[in-house]
């Protein structure tokens, strides 16, 4: 099995168990309050983070205070994305929700341009400009197809989009375990002081086990996306992370009875295209360099 190959099915297991976390969680909604779940799933995530770490030797804290106020940002955005994230999901079908996130490389090579000064052709402008246009397909602001949660899901993208931003500017000695415990941690122990707002409903056994279930496929999710950095070329295993719609069509379909129509279908193609236009051109710029 050559590197890329191995690239390609770790990228694919990642969107994989991303995936099947956001089911899980949309399915235990029905019997949990949002808070409470995210309290739940992050106190299992957290304990299973700090032994993975301890056993690699990634818990020290020892880099830059400079580092350290970005992993303070950082915890803030990703906060911020589970909240309007998690929110758009139970309240949207799965496909929708995972199809406006495939706009994440489009938003990330353009908020590059406008705060790091990063250089792009008008090819990848056109193709960042054709990939909002396939979301607002799939959101379709107007009196039909419009809702507050659509609005949601695009605040959870500019989320996530700040806290990858935020990523690319911490040095190297930062650990990306140090980083992750910190942000579960951080999420778990705003959660748990939301649920004192918010209140604690008693937990259905179905629902705890699929949170705990959920705990576990987060890790899952987080040790693949790690690994896959390791192995291949990234311009060859980028692109499969929009295996992820894949995944989220099927799921969406099997445990809810949900499918897309057609304009966000549409739409959805669009955003997947430019997306990897958008991928490939930047993979063809570095090869020049």
């Amino acid at each position: 099995m050559t590197p890329n190959v191995k690239g390609a099915l770790l990228m694919m297991g990642s969107m994989a168990a991303f995936t099947v976390n956001d089911t899980m969680i949309k399915a235990a909604g029905a019997d949990l309050p949002l808070f409470q779940m995210v309290a739940m799933r992050g106190v299992l995530a957290t304990v299973l983070v700090f032994l993975l770490a301890r056993h690699l030797g990634a818990l020290h804290m020892n880099f830059p205070r400079h580092d350290k106020w970005l992993v303070a940002a950082r915890c803030l955005a990703e906060l911020s994305a589970t909240f309007f994230f998690l929110t758009a999901l139970l309240h949207m079908p799965l496909a929708n929700v995972t199809a406006v996130l495939q706009a994440l490389p489009l938003t990330v090579t353009l908020g590059a341009v406008l705060f790091f000064g990063e250089h792009i052709g008008w090819r990848r402008i056109l193709a960042i400009g054709m990939g909002f246009v396939g979301m607002l397909l799939i959101v379709r602001p107007g009196p039909d197809g419009f809702s507050i949660y659509a609005v949601y899901a695009l605040i959870a993208v500019a989320s996530v989009t700040v806290r990858d931003l935020i990523t690319r500017r911490m040095s190297i000695h930062v650990p990306s375990l140090a980083v992750t415990l910190a942000t579960s941690l951080s999420i778990t122990v705003a959660a748990g002081i939301a649920t004192a707002v918010t209140g604690w409903e008693p937990v259905p056994t179905g629902a705890g086990v699929l949170v705990a279930c959920a705990a576990v496929f987060v890790l899952t999710g987080y040790l693949c996306s790690v690994m896959v950095m390791r192995v291949g070329d990234v311009g060859f295993v980028a692109p499969f992370r929009y295996s992820s719609l894949i995944w989220a069509l099927a799921l969406g379909w099997l445990v809810f009875g949900d499918w897309p129509d057609t304009i966000t279908m549409l739409g959805a193609v669009l955003v997947v295209a430019a997306g990897l236009f958008t991928l490939f051109r930047e993979r063809r710029s570095h090869a020049v360099e």
